[in-house]
């Protein structure tokens, strides 16, 4: 067994976790590093009989305190194997551990890919699909939409598999539960062949883009804008499927834009920013004016994700579709009145509805409404008020994201609350799997 005994020396001595952007923290009583589902099952079933709670943690980039534990926290680091592929359905089963820039590599070499995915690949697959973690694309759902198989581990240590055919209710609900139906340990993908995109980047008036929102969003595969808060311009991402082969950045313009540009030289006007606020309207404009523009042909999966080294706080919000530009109309009157100057872009995307009881997307076709600000500043006057506008839209806030909603705030939001419910009640009845952030937006286990 891969974790230690508890009152064991090693158990004894607690060494903190940290997430991605700091700013959660917990104590775990044990460490451990499971290599396999029946290592899971092993560690969960002991947990269960001593009154233990067990989370899982992957990558961190869950901003939220929804793997925080101070009983058992596993990593599935090791759990990150490729064990079948049909060439056929263009399907794989992969355990859960495995990171998604990893995943792209290996799928990649089988001339396969992911039909959609977010702006980082960091993540792990299981904490992907349990916080519904989505990309852009009208048509495309959020990654748990492509899981058609699925191995947990119940709150009493039993594996269960469920797909189409096999506990197929089960996976309806699953595919999202935050960490609270199970630890996922294996998933079948559906994946499509691999493909190359074309990408048009633009600097436009943000209140031309909104008055075509629509239209962009309806005739490109992949739409999105980010937009500096304070400024009358924002840059736009227009990313659409071809048969072209690839023909991606150079080197060095790769690196001047991505990694300089977008992390070296952003960080340090956003360090700036925090020291001196007063400079901020200055700094924002100087980014906003040195957005690049740019077209290339690259793979699917290098064109989505990007490498992302300054550490921020993240607030997003699922929206129906249509009520976006007077949504992001509000918020920007919002801040123009806040009282401080915001130093991050505001990202927004579009998504296809599905039928995953607890997705942000569940039943309706969405937009997204993504707030930032640099680590270590303060964002709750911020938040909050953006929080209270999507809140008359019927928002749904992103799983792994910061947001102030509680169990009774969230549940008329979702309309098959009760079958994530009744699921939670069956195969964790007794919270092997709760903390206090569970229980806060889901309710008691």
């Amino acid at each position: 067994m891969t974790a230690p005994l508890r009152g064991s020396p090693k158990a004894a001595k607690r060494t903190e976790y940290r997430n991605w952007a700091r700013n959660q923290l917990c104590l775990p009583a044990e460490r451990g590093a499971p290599t396999s589902t029946a290592e899971v099952a092993d560690i969960v079933r002991r947990a269960h009989r001593e009154g233990l709670r067990v989370k899982v943690v992957g990558a961190g980039h869950s901003f939220t305190a929804a793997a925080m534990t101070d009983g058992i926290l596993l990593s599935l680091d090791a759990m990150d194997a490729i064990e079948a592929v049909d060439r056929e359905t263009n399907r794989v089963t992969v355990q859960a551990g495995i990171r998604l820039h990893a995943l792209n590599e290996r799928l990649a070499e089988l001339d396969m890919a992911m039909p959609n995915l977010g702006d980082i690949a960091y993540q792990s697959v299981a904490g992907a699909i349990a916080t519904a973690t989505h990309g852009t694309g009208l048509l495309l759902g959020n990654l748990a939409t492509t899981v058609v198989g699925m191995e947990l581990v119940t709150g009493s240590g039993e594996v269960i598999w469920c797909d189409e055919d096999e506990n197929p209710d089960l996976l309806r609900v699953a595919r999202v539960g935050i960490g609270a139906l199970g630890i996922v340990t294996r998933v079948t993908l559906q994946l499509v062949p691999a493909f190359n995109l074309h990408v048009t980047e633009t600097k436009e008036k943000l209140d031309d883009v909104l008055d075509g929102f629509f239209d962009s969003a309806r005739d490109n595969d992949h739409f999105e804008f980010f937009w500096m808060p304070g400024a009358r311009s924002c840059q736009v991402k227009r990313n659409n499927r071809t048969e072209l082969p690839a023909a991606p950045q150079g080197k060095l313009a790769y690196f001047r834009d991505k990694i300089v540009a977008e992390n070296l030289a952003f960080g340090t006007v956003c360090r700036v920013g925090r020291r001196f606020p007063t400079a901020v309207p200055t700094v924002a404009r100087l980014v906003s004016s040195g957005v690049a523009e740019r077209e290339l042909v690259d793979r699917s999966d290098r064109v989505f994700a990007s490498p992302r080294h300054v550490r921020f706080y993240e607030m997003e919000y699922g929206i129906p579709i249509e009520t976006l530009p007077e949504a992001l109309g509000r918020v920007r009157s919002f801040i123009t009145n806040l009282g401080r100057p915001i130093l991050f872009p505001i990202e927004v995307r579009v998504s296809a509805a599905d039928d995953i009881a607890l997705s942000t997307a569940q039943g309706r076709t969405s937009a997204w409404i993504a707030v930032h600000v640099y680590q270590g500043t303060s964002y709750d006057s911020y938040f909050q008020g953006v929080e209270r506008i999507l809140d008359d839209y019927d928002g749904r806030p992103h799983w792994g994201k910061l947001h102030f909603q509680n169990h009774r705030t969230l549940a008329p939001r979702y309309p098959l609350w009760d079958d994530f419910a009744e699921a939670r009640a069956k195969l964790d009845p007794t919270g092997t799997f709760t903390n206090a952030y569970l229980e806060r937006v889901l309710g008691p286990a």
